[in-house]
């Protein structure tokens, strides 16, 4: 009988190690399969990132064409102050009108398309959307401030397609920062 309980004993350990061995196959067969699953997951959403950015930014280089168009129209309209419009030919007057709707058409179609522009009436200056051009006299504004806006700038989405150009309010003392280097 001892002969049959250690052959018993032997299927049972021959079986537990078995039983064992599988156990920890299907482990990592499931531990195989999430990390495929997320993988996936993973693949998926760069992939509908990627295609967001792409419908997003895809104008990018189109809008920046535009943006001369859109200067072109805002130098012509500041080519004529106020007192002349009032004083031109009704003709003259509608040519200006017709410029006036044409830029504003212009910006509302760029805008609809997600390029919206730079915000700098709170004067405060921003490298990472402003380019300082100048520094002038403050009139009266806080040093570092902006004082005027050379350039528009536009961001297209959440990204920067051109940086405003401003000038900067620079000390009363009459230094700009670029003569207090030494």
């Amino acid at each position: 009988m001892s002969e049959e309980n250690g052959q018993a004993e032997e299927t049972d350990n021959g079986e537990a190690n078995e039983l064992e061995a599988l156990r920890a196959e299907a482990a990592d067969l499931k531990d195989r399969l999430l990390r495929a699953l997320a993988d996936a997951e993973n693949t998926r959403r760069r992939a509908e990132r990627d295609r967001l950015d792409t419908s997003q930014y895809a104008i990018t280089r189109f809008a920046r064409d535009m943006l001369a168009i859109a200067d072109n129209f805002s130098r012509a309209l500041a080519a004529c102050p106020p007192d002349l419009r009032e004083a031109a030919d009704p003709q003259v007057k509608a040519v200006i009108d017709g410029v006036e709707a044409t830029e504003r058409q212009l910006l509302g179609t760029l805008e609809n398309y997600g390029v919206k522009v730079i915000d700098t009436s709170d004067g405060r200056f921003d490298p990472h959307f402003h380019q300082a051009v100048a520094e002038v006299p403050g009139e009266g504004k806080p040093p570092g401030t902006i004082v005027h806006v050379v350039q528009t700038g536009y961001t297209i989405g959440d990204r920067l397609l051109r940086p405003a150009m401003v000038t900067l309010a620079r000390k009363e003392d009459g230094k700009t920062k670029l003569d207090t280097k030494v």
